[in-house]
């Protein structure tokens, strides 16, 4: 043997002898699907965040029911802990059980946790049900939360059939999300893919997401986001906002999307802010290398966002959209109108630049409207320019 790998024997020997391994089934936890393993795996995050060595939490192949859990890493020990799991975590059937919890797993006040592999079932069809045939239902709870949280990854991860939001990152910093999927049906409502807000150094990358609602979600207080490799639909795209909502509030900046496919979505790439007074703002954004296939609004700006069209309050919205770049965008439109910037009357849009923004409608020629916007358009050969 060389000294070469002599020398990676060991390492790698020595590195598994200074990992300490929690397999969940050593506390109890059945592979059953039907018995309550939440408390099997709080006390393996115990063990975990008492020791003071590397550790990991396994979770064999198998389904575990999990009714809640509720992972807190502030008086941990050690930081990093490494959770592979090979099996499926399962919500319970009945929504009602954690249907107005908030969240059904959630990890705060945590640094350096990753995960790795595994399957996420939030079982949420029947409280879709509930909320498409207008009964009196639970808010429903969201998969997977991260809170106050610093050096996340997330590697190789399945979230599925959520009640509410897959997941949301929230007031972390540092977080890399790689190659996850996210399932639901396109009828699933609410069922955002990851929401990312009042965070920053997020990257979403290499990941494939369907759902009833927006793929991903960027609400406010974000910064210095990266998104690339996405592949999107059913779904609402990918939305900045709503944004505005507050008169004082934090707004969103330095946003890159880029190497995007948007299939049958109802939006391509959204921002949309509401019609009122605030102190938000949306700048230095670019969106590149994106493919629309049969999308309904591949590109969008909406600054007098209003749901329903019900009790929407109609004033100029305070957020600035400024320096925007749409570039390499193509493919296809399901509507007429495939670019649509309808910005504040008070604080019109700036910047906005659209380079080599190709998208076709019915075989011809796509229209671009543009309302209070300022820019420069260049490289357009299927799509009418509004600059």
């Amino acid at each position: 043997m060389s000294p070469l790998a002599i020398f990676f024997f060991f390492f790698f020997n020595l590195s598994l002898a200074s990992n300490t391994i929690y397999n969940i089934q050593n506390y109890g936890a059945k592979s059953n699907g039907k018995t309550d393993s939440s408390k099997a795996f709080l006390n393996a995050w115990r063990s975990a965040c008492a020791s003071t060595s590397a550790s990991t939490i396994y979770v064999p192949r198998g389904i575990y029911l999990i009714r809640k859990a509720y992972f807190n890493g502030q008086t941990c020990k050690r930081n990093a802990i490494t959770i592979r799991i090979d099996g499926t975590l399962l919500a319970p059937s009945d929504y009602n059980v954690i249907g107005n919890d908030g969240n059904w797993i959630t990890f705060e006040n945590v640094n350096k946790v990753s995960i790795y592999g595994g399957i996420f079932d939030g079982q949420g069809a029947s409280l879709w049900t509930c909320k498409n045939s207008n009964k009196n239902c639970p808010k429903g709870t969201t998969a997977l939360a991260f809170y106050n949280s610093n050096n996340i990854v997330m590697n190789g991860v399945t979230v599925q059939n959520s009640q509410m939001f897959h997941i949301l990152v929230d007031g972390c910093h540092n977080a890399k999300l790689q190659g996850v999927k996210v399932l639901a049906p396109g009828n699933s409502p609410n069922t955002d893919g990851i929401h990312v807000q009042s965070s920053s150094g997020v990257s979403i990358m290499n990941s494939n997401i369907g759902t009833g609602d927006d793929c991903i979600s960027i609400g406010p207080g974000n910064s210095n986001l990266w998104i690339e490799g996405i592949a999107c639909g059913p779904g609402h795209g990918i939305s900045i906002g709503s944004l505005g909502w507050e008169s004082q509030e934090q707004g969103v900046q330095n946003v890159t999307v880029k190497t995007v496919n948007f299939t049958g979505t109802q939006n391509g790439v959204r921002v949309k802010t509401w019609a009122r007074p605030s102190s938000g703002f949306f700048r230095h954004v670019l969106f590149q290398h994106i493919v629309m296939s049969n999308v309904q609004n591949p590109i969008i700006i909406d600054q007098n966002y209003c749901p329903n069209h019900e009790s929407c309050p109609h004033q100029g919205s305070g957020v600035k959209i400024s320096d925007v770049t749409y570039q390499d965008i193509h493919g296809t439109s399901a509507t007429e109108i495939a670019v649509k910037l309808d910005c504040s009357k008070t604080n019109p849009c700036s910047g906005i630049t659209l380079d080599n923004v190709n998208l076709s409608y019915k075989n011809g020629r796509a229209d671009a409207s543009c309302v209070n916007a300022a820019g420069r358009a260049s490289g357009f050969k299927e799509l009418t320019s509004c600059f």
